[in-house]
C-alpha cells in the first residue's frame, strides 16, 4: 500500500525522492527538556513544539506541501541549570547539531527549512543558525514559534503584566488541552517579577535585553501565574496558533528574497 504520513521519517529514500519537491517545506520542531516549575512536566516545550508540528501538517500538509521531521528534544537550556529534570546542550554543540542536519537537508529536493521553536532560550542562536545554514548549504532557513515568546517581544495576559514567559497561564493552559494527565494545578503559583514590568526598557521583550537564569526569579522555576489556567483556553490558543502558522507557511514556500 503507498505511504500517505507526510512525516518524513515514515518514507523511504525512494519515496523521498519521488514525493519531494523545490517547492516543499520541512518543518523541524523544536523543543527542550528543562523544568517548568512545580506544575508541569520537563517535557512542555517539547511537546507543544511537537504537537503543534503534527497538527500543522496534519491539516495544511497537502495544501502546502508540507513535511513534518523528528523532533529535536535536547536543546539550550542552560538558563535551567540547578534545576533536576533540565538537559541541555552547548550553545556550540547545538550550532554543530544544526549544521549537520542542514547537511543532510541539503541533499534532498526541498531547500526549505523551518525551525518551528517551542523554548523561548533557542531563539536567539536558531537565527544564527538560520544564516549559518544559509551560508554553509544554500538552504532557505526559517525561525518561528507556536506563539512568540513575551521575552522575544510577544504579548502576555495582562495579569502577567508582559511578564508570563515561562510556565504561565497560557503555556499551562495548552498543556492542560495537550497533556491533562501531566499537569497539576494543585501546586501552581503566581510568580511574577512585577517590579521588572514598571520599567520602560529593561524588562523581558523590551529594547534593553538582560541575562538571567531561572533561578534569579525565585526557587519554583517558572516565571508567570498559571493559577487561572484552562483547557478551554489552551484549545483556543493552540488552534489560533496552528492556523497562524499555515498562513505563515503559505509564505514561506513561494519566498524567494523578493527577487
Amino acid at each position: 500500500m503507498p505511504v500517505t504520513s507526510r512525516h518524513l521519517a515514515d518514507l523511504s529514500w525512494p519515496q523521498i525522492a519521488r514525493r519531494l519537491s523545490p517547492s516543499s517545506v520541512l518543518v523541524l520542531p523544536i523543543g527542550a527538556v528543562e523544568q517548568h516549575g512545580p506544575h508541569l512536566p520537563v517535557s512542555t516545550d517539547l511537546v507543544i513544539a511537537e504537537e503543534t508540528g503534527k497538527a500543522l501538517v496534519e491539516r495544511h500538509g497537502a495544501d502546502l506541501d508540507l513535511w513534518l521531521l523528528p523532533s529535536l528534544a535536547y536543546t539550550k537550556s542552560n538558563e535551567h541549570a540547578g534545576f533536576p529534570g533540565s538537559f541541555w546542550l552547548g550553545a556550540d554543540t547545538l550550532l554543530k547539531v544544526l549544521d549537520d542536519l542542514g547537511r543532510s537537508v541539503a541533499q534532498l529536493p526541498a531547500d526549505r527549512l523551518v525551525f518551528l521553536n517551542g523554548h523561548g532560550g533557542n531563539s536567539a542562536l536558531l537565527q544564527v543558525a538560520n544564516r549559518e545554514l544559509r551560508l554553509a548549504h544554500g538552504l532557505r532557513t526559517f525561525l518561528t514559534h507556536p506563539g512568540v515568546p513575551p521575552d522575544q517581544g510577544g504579548a502576555s495576559p495582562a495579569a502577567e503584566m508582559g511578564m508570563g514567559i515561562h510556565g504561565g497561564l497560557e503555556e499551562t493552559s495548552v498543556m492542560l488541552h495537550l497533556r491533562p494527565n501531566l499537569v497539576d494545578l494543585s501546586v501552581a503559583t503566581r510568580n511574577v517579577p512585577e517590579k521588572l514590568a514598571s520599567n520602560a526598557h529593561v524588562r523581558f521583550g523590551g529594547r534593553v535585553a538582560f541575562g538571567w537564569l531561572a533561578r534569579d526569579f525565585g526557587p519554583d522555576g517558572h516565571i508567570g501565574d498559571p493559577t487561572a489556567a484552562t483547557p478551554g483556553l489552551g484549545e483556543q490558543l493552540f488552534d489560533g496558533s496552528v492556523r497562524t502558522l499555515a498562513a505563515a507557511m503559505a509564505e514561506v514556500a513561494s519566498f524567494d528574497f523578493g527577487r
